[in-house]
């Protein structure tokens, strides 16, 4: 089982993009930032703070977007 973010972490933590609070994800091990709509990945214990790393969540289903394509 993975080892839940420490609170004090999450009140200093920000969205690099957006500079807004993230809340954390326990299922997935996530940061999310809902303004940016970006879900920054927890490696070992470790938020992994690049946009070049988090993952889309306009990509998830039900999100609104789908079948917004071709």
């Amino acid at each position: 089982m993975a080892a839940a973010v420490d609170p004090k972490l999450l009140e200093i933590l920000v969205c690099p993009l957006t500079k807004r609070p993230l809340r954390y994800d326990p299922e997935r091990q996530e940061l999310v930032s809902d303004a940016a709509r970006l879900a920054y990945p927890i490696r070992d214990g470790i938020p992994i703070m690049l946009p070049d790393s988090a993952r889309s969540l306009d990509d998830e289903p039900g999100t609104g977007t789908a079948g917004a394509g071709p």
